[in-house]
């Protein structure tokens, strides 16, 4: 039994590696013609575009896990099928689910391999791509960086920090504005309780308005509303947010956290934390579900059971994205948004395994 599941474990490596590294080309063939147009565009050097997809490789590959898993799983059960040793072990008297539970191991090696990938290398990866896209390809101002839910923003002559902004309603929280002299003296600060956006301006209500005077003093006053000339549009405050692949669980959960605590909604953060920890299992459930379709497969072969493991995964990503919504929405709880999608594959697994002949 040992030189069987060392034989079957050499073999799941063998496809892994090879359909894990045709998903990547494909992906970097698609996204490479998706945005070379930009490239040109910005005349962005090869080394830039180069560093960009080198970058970008990481979130990937771990992106592409999954549906390789599934399809190694089908292969490699396939491929016994093919050459009578499926008939073989059976006739040895060995049950199937036992080389099934080797599979599960070495897609369990492969799911901590995805976890960790995802919260180590990942996070910085996708930094440096998405930085490199934003500053060298859409020319955005790098000035922009956030705290736990706050934003500091530098201009050439002033600076903004605003506690919470809202990018649906476009209203900022809290903002105070600092704007400053060539020789960085403070000349103006008006901090407001909001800051929303009309007719195509800034207009912040209940400001505290402080203007340095020609005698070097500051004068204070308090307006119900005011109109500020700054050339920041919205769409300016929402360059820097760092999306769910740029933090690893433990940062994203931070971030949760800090959020509630400045009295926001985490519901989005949380979810996105509870899928950074579950997408990786979906290795273990796809290899549940993947076996019975190899097993049960009697006409078509391997391509019918590539077929339908694509299929899987592509259902599969429907129903997490529908998850995600319910939980987004508040409508489940994060941690069950997260996990439902494992659940529900894993119930489905576990019916087409007790009806799979073995």
């Amino acid at each position: 039994m040992r030189i069987l599941s060392k034989y079957v474990v050499t073999e799941f490596a063998k496809f892994l590696g090879i359909f894990e590294t045709i998903f990547v080309f494909i992906f970097l063939v698609v996204d490479f013609f998706d945005k070379i147009d930009n490239f040109m565009a910005a005349k962005v050097s090869e080394q830039v575009i180069f560093l960009y997809f080198l970058y970008k490789m990481p979130f990937m590959i771990v992106n592409m896990i999954p549906p390789t898993v599934a399809i190694t799983v089908i292969m490699v059960f396939s491929a016994m099928k093919k050459n009578h040793e499926i008939t073989a072990m059976k006739a040895c008297g060995i049950n199937l689910f036992r080389i099934s539970q080797v599979l599960v191991v070495a897609a369990a090696v492969v799911a901590i391999f995805t976890f960790l990938t995802s919260e180590v290398v990942v996070p910085y990866a996708s930094s440096k791509s998405n930085d490199i896209y934003k500053k060298e390809v859409q020319k955005q101002d790098p000035g922009l960086f956030y705290g736990s839910n706050q934003i500091w923003y530098k201009g050439a002559d002033w600076i903004y920090w605003i506690r919470h902004f809202d990018s649906k309603s476009q209203v900022m929280e809290d903002p105070v504005f600092y704007f400053f002299d060539k020789s960085f003296r403070l000349v103006r600060k008006v901090e407001a309780a909001r800051g929303i956006w009309e007719n195509g301006r800034w207009k912040v209500e209940d400001a505290m308005v402080q203007e340095l005077g020609e005698a070097g003093n500051y004068r204070v006053s308090r307006v119900g509303s005011l109109f500020l000339d700054i050339p920041e549009k919205p769409e300016s405050f929402v360059k820097g947010l760092k999306k769910p692949e740029e933090m690893g669980y433990w940062q994203l959960k931070r971030y949760a956290e800090g959020v509630r605590e400045e009295g926001y909604d985490n519901s989005k953060y949380l979810v996105d934390a509870n899928i950074k920890v579950a997408f990786p299992f979906i290795c273990l459930v796809l290899v549940v579900t993947s076996v019975p379709i190899a097993l049960g497969l009697k006409k078509g072969g391997a391509a019918l059971g590539v077929t339908i493991g694509v299929a899987t995964c592509f259902l599969y990503v429907m129903i997490l994205g529908f998850s995600r919504s319910l939980g987004l929405a508040g409508v489940l709880p994060p941690l069950l948004s997260a996990w439902l999608p494992n659940l529900a594959f894993s119930l489905l697994g576990i019916y087409w395994m007790l009806h799979v002949e073995r």
